[in-house]
């Protein structure tokens, strides 16, 4: 094999890279450095755990993965795309094929049953209705919903609505999954639930799992690698092992 297709190769096994990734904000005189010149690379399949206290800047980070920030200074490369130089209408079809987002928030709509929440994305992709109802179905089946597929948020309890973002970030069957303080509304049995689903979903779907959380006890359990923020700054990376 030449050097050539030995470094595309290793390109190809790269989900995510980040190049001195920065992103400040003004406030008034103020320069605040969410993001302060970071390096790293996700490797495709891995869970990763972003971990820090508040204002680290690891939801910041996420943000700029998941296209819904743009970086004030260098990239951000998710399966070879460089995020800054994609028009908004190629990242909203990033965010709609390659994204799956869950929230501490649930952020589901109340006025929707279940099914109807989870099958939103597919309605943005233009999915034709029979279609959409089907993959609904088995989203929720494989959190284990299917029965509640009919019922509103209201009716669920914190879990329960946590399971069913979870099968909405999934409907797409996307390649990376971003969770932000996945269980931080959730008890600690409810938690582990959630958090078992999503390692399933990494070991069986090959799916990469970036975590935000500022619990290290959730992430030395679940993740196999920790990388640590403060300041906007990457100050640790380890293997979890």
């Amino acid at each position: 094999m030449s050097i050539g297709s030995i470094v595309s190769a290793a390109r190809e096994t790269v989900a995510i890279r980040s190049e001195n990734l920065s992103r400040y904000y003004r406030m008034g005189e103020t320069v605040i450095r969410a993001v302060d010149g970071i390096s790293l690379e996700v490797q495709a399949g891995e869970f990763v755990a972003l971990l820090g206290s508040s204002g680290s800047g690891k939801s910041s980070m996420l943000n700029l993965i998941a296209g819904l920030d743009r970086p004030t200074s260098g990239s951000v490369i998710v399966q070879n795309r460089d995020l800054a130089k994609l028009s908004r209408e190629e990242l909203a079809k990033y965010r709609l094929h390659v994204v799956g987002m869950v929230f501490q928030s649930f952020n589901l709509i109340a006025s929707m049953t279940l099914a109807e929440n989870v099958e939103l994305p597919l309605r943005f992709a233009e999915v034709e209705r029979g279609r959409r109802e089907e993959l609904a179905r088995e989203a929720l089946d494989r959190v284990g919903l299917r029965a509640r597929m009919n019922h509103r948020p209201s009716e669920l309890s914190g879990g329960e609505q946590q399971r069913a973002a979870l099968a909405r970030a999934l409907i797409n069957r996307p390649k990376l999954l971003l969770a932000d303080e996945p269980t931080g509304n959730l008890d600690s049995h409810t938690g582990t639930e959630i958090m078992d689903l999503v390692r399933e979903f990494n070991q069986q779907l090959g799916m990469t799992v970036v975590m935000v959380t500022h619990e290290r006890p959730l992430a030395e359990r679940y993740a196999q690698r920790m990388i640590f923020l403060a300041d906007g700054k990457l100050t640790d990376d380890r293997p979890n092992v």
